[in-house]
């Protein structure tokens, strides 16, 4: 086994050494690395099966890392090794995964055993092993009732980089109705009916394009991380049509 660890944090470093070390017998070779840019130059410069990577990390995220190495080699097997349960960073994960992929997600928080036992599966017996509150995550994004579809995460990430719904439409390449209803589907999944919005004398209490920001952010829906991709996605966007 050829191992691959990112983790820019020096005493979670160390702890991970040290516990791959007494949990992986077939072990032939780990590397170590401070950063997700570092990590990506380590795996193209060598052959490794196994990697291990902390999500937030300087320079390049964990959820980049893994989409550069299994664009590589998508038979890869990645444990994601973090502090976060924001859906944000799961649906990000989820995107990415490859069709036969083995992956797990843990938390740092978890027992040491908890994590021997997430090394092992995911590396020994090729098994994915999710972390319960993080599955609990994916269940409720994957919620077509409660949770928010492609469409509408879509719509989301749009209108907290404030596009208009001329833009929206635009960018997604549907018609101005088609962008218009994509928003009343997502202010109704986060409870932003017009409705249920409360109204006091001096007229409706919340605007319903900002209030969705703050409750996307509050819920871990969107956080800096995404939306600092999303920006760089949008910017693609308006060099290539000349915007």
């Amino acid at each position: 086994m050829r191992l691959l660890i990112a983790e820019d944090d020096k005493l979670h470093r160390s702890f991970l050494e040290s516990v791959a070390r007494s949990t992986l017998p077939d072990l032939q070779e780990l590397t170590i690395t401070a950063d997700g840019q570092d990590a990506i130059a380590a795996f193209e410069s060598s052959e490794y099966d196994s990697v291990v990577l902390d999500l937030q990390m300087p320079k390049v995220t964990g959820v980049e890392v893994a989409k550069s190495i299994w664009a590589r080699q998508p038979r890869t097997k990645i444990l994601f090794w973090s502090n976060y349960t924001e859906e944000a960073y799961i649906r990000g994960i989820t995107k990415i995964v490859p069709g036969a992929a083995v992956y797990g997600y843990i938390l740092k928080s978890a027992p040491e055993e908890q994590l021997k036992l997430a090394l092992q599966g995911v590396f020994i017996a090729e098994q994915c092993v999710i972390d319960r509150e993080v599955r609990g995550v994916q269940q409720r994004a994957g919620d077509r009732l409660s949770g928010l579809s492609e469409l509408e995460y879509e719509a989301l990430v749009d209108l907290c980089l404030g596009l208009t719904d001329k833009a929206m439409a635009a960018r997604r390449n549907v018609s101005l109705r088609g962008a218009q209803s994509r928003l009343q589907h997502l202010y109704q999944k986060l409870g932003l009916d017009k409705a249920d919005i409360p109204v006091g004398h001096w007229g409706p209490s919340f605007n319903s394009r900002t209030r969705v920001i703050s409750l996307a952010l509050s819920q871990g829906i969107l956080n800096a991380d995404a939306l600092r991709r999303e920006e760089e996605n949008l910017q693609n966007w308006l060099t290539t049509n000349d915007l």
